[in-house]
């Protein structure tokens, strides 16, 4: 298989460690990305070999206000296990009120808190990346929930607001030290959000100063890029985000070129299958668009034939126009 020789630690030195007790056994890791890590997707990403799943963020305000679209964004499959919930807000007491209702009523393996958020109805509320201008809520949210709930905590950041604030050294150190089990690093700052290159430098950095865990992420888009971020950084894992989107087979241990045809194509229909079990057979097609078309993008489709998938709403022909697209033929 290509690039199983990274995934079994040949090539690049990885050796498996542990988010409080969870054992992470490989090196490539399912990152949280709103609107996109919902249960069928993390199912696919367990399928190929992610160690465990994290959900998209969950806000604490719909936690405590009990809104009617939190059932569908803590919804996980038993399958899916260690399972992470991500949460964010701004507000240290209802993050910590937040998590205590979380464990009580849904049992996940781990809280990771959101610190890298860069978008800015999230962050300029002061949640996300903005809750890395507040170092003392910080410590108050680490800390009162490891004082709450019987699970580990995790955090993933960023390098810092900008670049006049560069602090995720003394962030890492403080989330270290309020008892977090891992640090996920995103080497870039909230104003540069997915722009310019991330700082692999940063990781190295954050790794050497901290005892736990730490997790580099940004522009890993193959197999090579892992094992050099690794090899580069000495992180103990890496994170992938916006390339597993076009390819979770990144997981299995291919780029997206190399995947075998049999497996792209199998896993392309059970991702569809899982979405319509989901959302129901029409929602599930119209949520699946995104998806397909990232996958798709691999074969030769004309743009009117993607166009036409893309706005086809009824469940049946959808299925079968991205079955004829799946088998090289026209619409």
């Amino acid at each position: 298989m290509a690039g199983l020789h990274f995934l079994i630690g040949s090539a690049v030195d990885f050796h498996p460690f542990l988010i409080g007790s969870i054992v992470i056994r490989k090196p490539l890791l399912q990152a949280p990305l709103d609107g996109w890590t919902i249960e069928p997707f993390r199912r696919i990403t367990r399928e190929l070999g992610a160690p465990f799943s994290i959900t998209e963020f969950i806000n604490g305000l719909d936690v405590v206000h009990k809104t009617p679209n939190l059932p569908q964004r803590i919804a996980f499959d038993a399958s899916e296990r260690p399972i992470i919930f991500q949460l964010f807000d701004d507000d240290p007491q209802r993050l910590i009120e937040s998590a205590c209702i979380l464990e009580e009523r849904c049992h996940p393996d781990a809280f990771d808190i959101n610190m890298g958020c860069s978008a800015r109805q999230v962050a300029n509320r002061g949640a996300g990346a903005g809750l890395l201008r507040h170092p003392e809520k910080i410590k108050m949210i680490i800390s009162g929930i490891r004082a709450r709930v019987s699970v580990p905590v995790t955090a993933k950041i960023r390098l810092g607001w900008d670049e006049d604030s560069i602090n995720y050294l003394e962030i890492g150190k403080i989330a270290e030290d309020c008892g977090a089990s891992m640090i996920t690093l995103h080497a870039r700052t909230r104003r540069q959000e997915y722009s310019g290159c991330a700082d692999w430098t940063a990781i190295a950095a954050l790794k050497s100063e901290l005892k736990i865990p730490v997790v580099g992420n940004g522009d890993v888009v193959t197999i090579a890029d892992a094992e050099r971020m690794m090899s580069e950084t000495g992180c103990d894992a890496v994170m992938i985000g916006r390339a597993m989107l076009r390819n979770p087979w990144i997981f299995a241990g291919y780029d997206f070129e190399a995947v075998p045809f049999g497996l792209f194509r199998d896993t392309c229909r059970k991702h569809l299958q899982y979405n319509m079990e989901y959302y129901g057979d029409r929602w599930g097609c119209v949520t699946f668009r995104k998806f397909a078309k990232r996958y798709l993008s691999r074969l030769d489709i004309s743009r009117d034939d993607m166009l036409r998938l893309m706005t086809t709403d009824d469940p049946d022909t959808f299925c079968r126009s991205f079955e004829t697209l799946l088998n090289g033929e026209s619409l």
